[in-house]
């Protein structure tokens, strides 16, 4: 999936020339944390979130600190908290580094972007101009559309797809079978890591029509090959 199969394409963005009472003022009626920031010809400059108004002098909350360690900061440092704390300017308080992506950008490739940069949304662009958002809510509204209930499979079809979902993972040791009646699966065979156990049973767990997972697996401990069976608390 890509950007433009989950962004809202209606975004409300902000000018440069907003006050930063009116962009609070906005995201509290419209129960947004972000706004895209653009300039006269609707070009994305910057993006205004909750995060850059939470130290304002209005309510209290500018930061202070004692004066040894604001001598060690130096001025241009207190200099500039003091305008992102003061200004009533957008243009002053706003990120101005803005990771932006194309209606063709993968979603994997947003996840990340959000990961590393630790942000909660993405502006969509297209020569410049927003034609989008992707916010992590967007994602969890695809990740609610793929987890719909697929057909059922019936107990051939389900061993198959169990053989053909293991075989495609490097961390399958390879080592086991599956038996599958009136959809229910019993795992048999022998694993290497407590956790390759734990992913072949959500790997039957994810395919349709399977009605529970019983393990009977057993496991080899690695510094002594010695083969523990699976206990009832596997199961």
């Amino acid at each position: 999936m890509k950007a433009s199969d989950v962004m809202t394409s209606s975004v409300l963005c902000v000018s440069l020339n907003a006050t930063v009472g009116e962009v609070a003022r906005t995201m509290i009626r419209e129960r947004i944390s972000g706004l895209p920031v653009v300039n006269d010809d609707n070009i994305l400059v910057g993006i205004v979130t909750e995060g850059d108004l939470l130290r304002r002098v209005e309510a209290g909350t500018e930061r202070a600190r004692p004066h040894w360690l604001e001598f060690i900061l130096g001025g241009a440092k207190l200099a500039t908290e003091y305008v992102a704390s003061h200004s009533q300017k957008v243009a002053d308080v706003m990120t101005r580094n803005v990771t932006a992506v194309t209606e063709d950008t993968a979603l994997a490739d947003i996840v990340s972007l959000m990961e590393r940069n630790k942000i909660k949304r993405v502006p969509v662009v297209y020569e410049g101009r927003v034609v989008g958002i992707v916010s992590r809510a967007n994602l969890l509204k695809a990740l609610a559309d793929a987890s719909a209930p697929e057909t059922a499979k019936d107990d051939d079809a389900i061993r198959k797809a169990l053989e053909t979902e293991l075989g495609k993972r490097p961390w399958y040791a390879r080592q086991g079978h599956a038996v599958v009646h009136d959809g229910v699966v019993d795992l048999w065979g022998v694993v290497l890591h407590d956790s390759e156990r734990t992913a072949i049973r959500v790997a039957a767990e994810n395919i349709p029509g399977v009605k529970a997972v019983r393990d009977h697996m057993a496991w080899i401990e690695p510094l002594t090959g010695t083969v523990v069976e699976a206990g009832e608390d596997a199961r």
